[in-house]
């Protein structure tokens, strides 16, 4: 069972996110929330689902939270963004953004830490 222990922040979403709740996020050229590209740095999970203008919650690091499996992934395991925002396995030249604390298959939601590093893998 996924469950969460967060601290929030509320930043302006560009574009709509109201599909993307527990997804990687980042921060655009206009300082507001946008999806990351594959393998790309995130500030946080969202953890709610933002029109645009409208202002999205987003975890800090060293928070436990759901996310979006884009993958299968594996408890233990380094997790990367996929290009919708998604968990995913970290691969070389990619950015960790955090470990699997539980097994979470592709379409399912899983629990990690987020603790992303500074460097690519």
């Amino acid at each position: 069972m996924a469950y969460e222990l967060v601290k929030l922040k509320s930043i302006k979403a560009t574009g709509s996110l109201a599909a993307s709740q527990f997804c990687f996020v980042k921060i655009d050229t206009n300082g507001q929330l946008a999806l990351p590209g594959a393998g790309a740095y995130a500030i946080g999970v969202l953890q709610d689902k933002p029109a645009a203008n409208d202002p999205g919650a987003v975890c800090f690091p060293g928070d436990i939270t759901k996310v979006q499996c884009g993958g299968t992934i594996t408890a233990g395991q380094e997790v990367a963004t996929d290009v919708n925002g998604k968990a995913v396995a970290a691969v070389s030249g990619n950015f960790v953004l955090g470990v699997a604390l539980a097994a979470g298959a592709s379409g399912s939601i899983t629990d990690i830490i987020y603790q992303p590093k500074s460097s690519k893998l």
